[in-house]
């Protein structure tokens, strides 16, 4: 098998994705493929998933802070949208989002197709940024 990072053949990650998905025809363009703005809201719904847990409520996005489309992305592939904290501030949360695309499923084509970074910020009832409540010990 080749790195998942780059090449067919890959495995997915471990780990349950926070997303997984099928873009469909509406989607894309006349050519089949899908639209990047599709696939960067699909990324910040991801991303947004260990923010909300780890905020315990109410977050909003205040930056992308990395984009980065490495592979084109078809309509019927299925998607799986990996999310992860990377850092954790104040008020602020910042995810990793990994995105990887199964082609042709019964070849079992895998291929890392997008990279993103995100940061999103806890939120009260009034919208206004809060402290991050503390873990659990």
């Amino acid at each position: 098998m080749k790195d998942a990072a780059n090449q067919p053949h890959a495995c997915l990650p471990d780990g349950m994705p926070q997303l997984r998905v099928m873009p469909m025809p509406a989607d894309a363009n006349v050519h089949g493929d899908v639209f990047g703005g599709w696939i960067m809201a699909q990324v910040d719904i991801a991303g947004s998933l260990p923010a909300v847990r780890r905020a315990n409520g109410r977050v909003a996005t205040i930056a992308v802070n990395s984009f980065v489309f490495k592979h084109p992305v078809f309509v019927g592939d299925l998607l799986s949208f990996y999310a992860d904290i990377v850092k954790i501030g104040n008020t602020s949360i910042t995810v990793n989002v990994e995105v990887y695309a199964e082609r042709n499923r019964l070849q079992a084509e895998t291929v890392k197709v997008t990279e993103a970074t995100l940061t999103y910020v806890a939120t009260g009832e009034d919208r206004k940024p809060r402290q991050l409540p503390p873990l659990n010990v």
